[in-house]
């Protein structure tokens, strides 16, 4: 992979600590996914398994632009997310591997990530449900009277389902605080947005509602967080949700058994220039911010974090048969609802 190279006499937008972060941050998941498809494939663990490679900018940049107390939640591609959150990746990795140590106790695997202490609210695995009910999370930040704003993740496949359509309508009549994200990486599974819809430009579906929508570039984080702070801004001030229609691409499949073949090597290469990662590299070698050493450091850091993540999980327990009951309802105080 390799990104067009960032002219010298071009002004970074952001400063050295903001780049340094997304890069690091972009690294560690990059390196995360490719780790976990590998041992995908030697069967260290089962189910369905949705890599974000390719996709990093958009979580980074977001992460980059909200405040801790937002919250997020997204599809079923969903290590990303927690990742950029603050999420330790050895307990990622041992939810991946089905023990008792992972996020949400080795119960969920890879589709249904959750981490409460960075306002994570989970990876869902029915496509579009998370859209509905993340609009009420929005709403439950609204009525609470919070300046929260509720980040609503989805791929370009999930706009076709109905709850999208009654969700925006629902959050705009109310101006809830949500920011609507589509990870438009070009295919829904192996369909291609243009042979799902005659509109291609899937900000126009916010339009019809009155909701604010734009087109972003996913391979910047910087395009990204711009876009999200302004319309978090939005959010924040009581002006209800906003659409974005964030362009980026995957460079795996659209899981580990997608063999790709709706697509060409020279389609994914061409992407693969405009790679986010490389692209912050570069930025910060030409700012001369960090030393071939320091780079070195950061890369020694990731494989580090990647090769204890999964040693941590291998070292991990398995629930035990009682813990299948375990977590399945909780106990909660509702005064103002009789008891019959």
């Amino acid at each position: 992979m390799c990104a067009k190279a960032v002219k010298s006499s071009e002004k970074p937008k952001f400063s050295k600590e903001t780049y340094v972060k997304w890069y690091k941050d972009m690294l560690l998941i990059r390196k995360f996914e490719d780790k976990t498809g590998q041992l995908y494939i030697q069967q260290k663990f089962g189910g369905f398994c949705h890599l974000y490679i390719g996709q990093e900018a958009i979580v980074v940049g977001t992460a980059s632009a909200c405040q801790p107390d937002d919250k997020h939640m997204t599809a079923y591609r969903d290590h990303a997310h927690p990742i950029a959150l603050g999420t330790d990746p050895r307990v990622l990795m041992a939810e991946l591997y089905g023990r008792t140590t992972g996020c949400s106790k080795g119960k969920g695997g890879s589709m249904h990530f959750f981490d409460k202490k960075v306002n994570f609210m989970g990876g869902h695995g029915i496509v579009g449900a998370q859209i509905g009910m993340g609009a009420g999370v929005a709403f439950a930040e609204m009525y609470k009277g919070t300046k929260n704003v509720a980040f609503v993740s989805m791929g370009d496949g999930a706009v076709r389902q109905g709850m999208l359509h009654e969700t925006f309508n629902m959050a705009m009549t109310w101006k809830i605080p949500a920011i609507f994200i589509i990870e438009n990486n070009n295919y829904a599974m192996g369909t291609s947005v243009e042979r799902t819809t005659n509109v291609t430009d899937l900000s126009q579906i916010g339009l019809s509602y009155g909701m604010p929508s734009k087109i972003v570039n996913g391979m910047r984080p910087e395009s990204v967080h711009e876009a999200i702070e302004e319309a978090a801004t939005r959010a924040r001030n009581g002006e209800g949700p906003t659409l974005l229609d964030i362009r980026t691409y995957r460079y795996k499949g659209h899981s580990m058994s997608d063999p790709q073949k709706y697509r060409t090597k020279d389609e994914v290469a061409e992407w693969m220039e405009q790679d986010p990662i490389e692209h912050c590299l570069q930025v910060i070698k030409t700012q001369k911010w960090l030393s071939e050493n320091e780079l070195a450091d950061i890369d020694a850091w990731v494989k580090k974090e990647v090769e204890e993540s999964v040693t941590f999980a291998e070292n991990s327990p398995y629930p035990e048969a009682h813990e299948l009951y375990e977590d399945v309802y909780v106990q909660a105080d509702y005064p103002y609802i009789k008891e019959y």
